[in-house]
């Protein structure tokens, strides 16, 4: 791939490994108000709307908003909550758990449904708590739980969220852009991603695509002024403006990263590599005895967690430290019930770095006097 040679392969969730020309994007200065700029605004929203399967006649519309995927979160959550309700709060990670928080601190009442980090959640509970409590009007899961790599099942749930007549949001953040999905059969009010995924970009804004209608009902919801998306989205239709200072270089980027979506095949093309990335990662890591946290059959290509070995020679920190001084960068783990590590499968990288980062993971394994196979903890 064509990454600067001095930048070291990010097995990471993202930030991840960018593209020289994605790079190379950002080196202009263009002014928020500038037509060229306001161009490149109004064409990101639009194809954003197409990789996501839909359109803004066909009643759907994306809006940018500054700062990390989580910002983006907290503005639905903050924005298309009514001032009456509970949320049904679906959780199987860390992110779920974020989500629970920020619905508190903005004085939300939540209903939480909680599993473990390695279990799919269950869609006969969430049809049950809807039947069971009409003060439910908005559910969010997470599409795929970067805790663990787990992929939900986000159109069995937003059928049943549909059943009922109430709000579905989706945290897809690290599956939008390389894992399909049917946006109109999942029935999804507001989606958001960040720049910084499976799309490629580099940090600086999340987007939220969100059914028009759905959008329009927010009105006099907003808890917060920065983060509201309605007045956000009434900002850009009108003059194609953000309300404060956007992330001018960020959009560049992604701008360059879409394109290069485009050209690998879109969502489709960027899945086959992704999952190639996948499946050598697990062939070699189970080569080494490594085993993995999730069930192979709930297992996404997104990112993996590996459990330690029992050896105790193995040290994580040390582990990191010999792969980092290889020149190669992975995740620590955040599942709560065991522990383990984390490899991103994406971002500007394919095969041949995974091959490589495997070989690294060999002779860090060698340097500690880590037995290479079996003996790994299995549990929990």
């Amino acid at each position: 791939m064509d990454s600067l040679p001095k930048d070291k392969p990010l097995f990471t969730p993202g930030p991840l490994t960018t593209s020289l020309s994605v790079k190379q994007a950002m080196l202009r200065d263009l002014g928020s108000r500038d037509t060229e700029f306001i161009g490149a605004v109004r064409e990101l929203r639009d194809e954003l709307l197409r990789v996501g399967g839909v359109s803004q006649q066909g009643g759907y519309e994306a809006i940018l908003m500054q700062g990390s995927g989580t910002f983006s979160v907290e503005a639905v959550i903050a924005s298309a909550m009514p001032p009456a309700g509970k949320l049904l709060c679906v959780v199987n990670g860390a992110y779920g758990d974020r989500i629970v928080k920020i619905a508190q601190v903005h004085g939300i009442e939540t209903v939480v449904q909680k599993y473990r980090e390695n279990e799919l959640p269950s869609v006969e509970a969430v049809d049950e708590a809807l039947a069971a409590d009409p003060e439910i009007k908005m559910v969010v899961t997470v599409h795929c739980e970067t805790t663990s790599g787990i992929i939900n099942p986000i159109e069995a749930i937003g059928a049943q969220v549909a059943k009922h007549g109430r709000c579905y949001f989706v945290d897809s953040m690290s599956a939008f852009g390389a894992v399909p999905l049917d946006f109109e059969a999942a029935k999804i009010d507001f989606l958001v991603s960040s720049a910084n995924k499976c799309i490629e970009g580099v940090p600086g804004f999340g987007f939220c695509i969100c059914r028009h209608e759905a959008l329009l009902e927010t009105r006099g919801w907003s808890r917060t002024l920065s983060l509201d998306l309605l007045a956000q989205w009434e900002g850009l239709e009108k003059n194609g403006q953000f309300r404060f200072t956007p992330p001018t270089h960020t959009i560049l980027a992604f701008r360059q990263a879409l394109q290069e979506l485009e050209e690998e095949g879109g969502v489709a093309g960027r899945a086959a590599r992704y999952e190639e990335n996948y499946r050598t990662l697990v062939a070699g890591m189970r080569s080494l005895g490594f085993v993995e946290y999730v069930d192979p059959e709930l297992q996404g290509y997104i990112i993996t967690s590996f459990r330690y070995p029992e050896d105790p020679n193995f040290q994580f920190e040390k582990f990191y430290d010999l792969l980092n001084e290889a020149g190669f960068v992975i995740y620590p783990g955040k599942v709560s019930d065991a522990d383990c590590f984390r490899i991103g499968n994406i971002g500007r990288i394919d095969k041949s770095n995974v091959e490589a980062l495997l070989e690294a993971i060999k002779d860090a394994l060698a340097k500690m006097q880590v037995s290479q196979v079996g003996a790994m903890n299995a549990g929990a």
